[in-house]
């Protein structure tokens, strides 16, 4: 009787073991494959994206399309993620203010951690601090001498509320001992148009939003969020390195899908899009944009996620901000 029953626990582990490497082979999931964005199309996340599906469609052979679902900084596409579908047909571009920044500002109709699995990272880049040319600002000491002279009075654009561009102007604010005020938009696209019609001073701005306007003189570049500087403008400075060292505000977009997709088909995203993100003619394609793409593992994106989600939740609650 041992014997019968070790032999059909040993068949049953065969046939559980064949029906889940089955399951891992289904391949793009189907012929269409959703990816979503959660900002409007036009800005950074979307320009991403549209150069990655492009490659990752003619790899697996599978039409990629692209959502763009934004509204509440992301967070709408974020939701939609958590609940959709769950046979790994939809993947997100995720980005860093509903991933890391929204949950500790306010009450999500999902968790991050809990609903969404981690694939790899996409691209990570700073942001520039760009001003209307009709302000007359044309240095970043300008602006932080205009901001202390006139508290309240500066207005700056953001994809959002807990977006990157947001939380680099609390930062900013934290650091300079300023007071500026935030304006939130559905993302890139739409900052920017205000941004050019004078109806906000400035925004924290991706390269690739507002290359175009920095090249004809629209826009005013004053400084860029990261560590160093960027390769695109290099005579404008960091943040850091213009009196207020340790500033780092980095934008990055990751992708995601829902934490109920198979462990294998997730396993499978990842080397495909690893396999995208260093395709030669993708990353000249991104970096055209200001945008460095930074593949790795699904371990590297949620122990990154979980130290940006540290670093943003103390400058919350330092800075008492709400998504209000």
């Amino acid at each position: 009787m041992k014997k019968r029953n070790f032999l059909r626990n040993c068949m049953l582990l065969a046939f559980g073991a064949s029906v889940l490497t089955a399951h891992a082979q289904e391949f793009p999931p189907k012929k269409t494959i959703t990816m979503l964005v959660g900002f409007a199309a036009g800005g950074a996340a979307d320009t991403a994206a549209r150069i990655i599906a492009r490659k990752l469609g003619d790899n697996i052979g599978a039409s990629v399309v692209i959502d763009n679902r934004g509204g509440a900084g992301g967070n709408i596409a974020h939701q939609f993620a958590a609940n959709g579908p769950t046979d790994g047909s939809t993947i997100l571009f995720g980005s860093v203010g509903p991933l890391t920044i929204a949950p500790h500002m306010m009450k999500l109709p999902y968790d991050p951690v809990k609903d969404l699995s981690p694939i790899t990272m996409g691209v990570n880049f700073p942001n520039v601090l760009v001003v209307h040319a009709g302000t007359g600002i044309k240095t970043f000491a300008e602006y932080i001498a205009y901001a202390k002279k006139n508290p309240s009075k500066l207005d700056y654009a953001s994809t959002g509320p807990g977006s990157a561009s947001h939380l680099a102007g609390e930062l900013l604010d934290d650091m300079a001992g300023i007071d500026t005020v935030h304006v939130p938009y559905k993302g890139g696209a739409p900052a920017l148009q205000d941004l050019l019609g004078g109806r906000v001073a400035a925004y924290f701005s991706t390269y690739s939003t507002s290359q175009a306007y920095i090249d004809n003189g629209k826009l005013i570049p004053l400084a860029s969020t990261g560590a160093q500087r960027l390769k695109q403008l290099p005579k404008i400075p960091t943040v850091a390195e213009s009196g207020y060292p340790g500033f780092s505000a980095t934008n990055w977009y990751a992708f995601v899908a829902s934490s109920k997709v198979p462990a294998p088909i997730l396993d499978r995203w990842n080397t495909e899009l690893v396999k995208v993100l260093k395709s030669p003619d993708v990353v000249e394609q991104l970096n055209s944009h200001g945008l460095t793409p930074q593949p790795g593992t699904r371990d590297e994106l949620a122990k990154y996620i979980a130290k940006e989600s540290a670093t943003w939740g103390r400058v919350i609650r330092e800075r008492k901000i709400t998504g209000e």
